[in-house]
């Protein structure tokens, strides 16, 4: 196998007046979705308070055969190891723009399904930094970097999954939390009635605690 190194564009969505909001938000969409359809579930967040930031993942594709819908991935099994390089590279160019024009007074990180996963990898990756890490309907990485716990250490954690869940059961979320914490990370638990779903009314509620 060879490899290369080149310059590529990718884009992203934003939410918020960047001069008046004095809160950052990221929020990393799940497998099969686009960052511009993602970032408006959280419409209902104040645009002069919070700056959301809605990047996409690399990999889109047709859901359905060769036409029709369109979706994006994060990365899949093969040559996963690039890929998640190459994803927190891109997600750090990012995050170092929008830092380097303004200063805000809380940095906030969520992650969705596929996404929080992604999310764990990047905010693991000691790279960026964010006072609060939400990993939303998804599961921790087993496979995360050496050190990784101290990026977590250092932000406010939360953990939430819907009752109606139709990936995850209620037990099995709350299993997972435990193995969470058998690592020696912090996680609070959230739980709402709904399914594999933003819910703006817990979206609120975190961002406003």
């Amino acid at each position: 196998m060879n490899e290369i190194t080149y310059t590529t564009k990718a884009r992203y969505f934003t939410h918020g007046d960047l001069n008046k909001a004095s809160h950052l938000l990221f929020v990393l969409h799940g497998y099969g979705q686009l960052a511009q359809f993602f970032i408006r579930k959280f419409d209902h967040i104040d645009p002069n308070k919070y700056y959301i930031v809605a990047p996409e993942g690399p990999h889109r594709f047709y859901q359905k055969g060769s036409a029709g819908r369109v979706g994006a991935s994060w990365m899949t099994k093969e040559n996963r190891e690039q890929d998640i390089e190459n994803y927190i590279s891109y997600l750090t160019a990012i995050y170092n723009h929008i830092t380097a024009e303004k200063e805000f007074n809380s940095k906030r990180l969520l992650g969705f399904s596929q996404g929080g996963a992604t999310a764990s990898r990047w905010h693991g990756s000691g790279k960026v930094e964010f006072d609060e890490f939400i990993l939303w309907a998804a599961v921790f990485p087993p496979d995360m970097p050496l050190n990784y716990q101290k990026s977590f250490s250092k932000s406010k954690n939360h953990f939430v999954f819907g009752n109606n869940d139709e990936f995850y059961s209620l037990d099995k979320a709350k299993e997972h939390l435990a193995e969470i914490k058998s690592l020696g990370l912090i996680f609070d638990f959230h739980n709402f009635e709904g399914n594999h779903d933003i819910h703006k009314e817990t979206v609120s509620k975190l961002l406003n605690d």
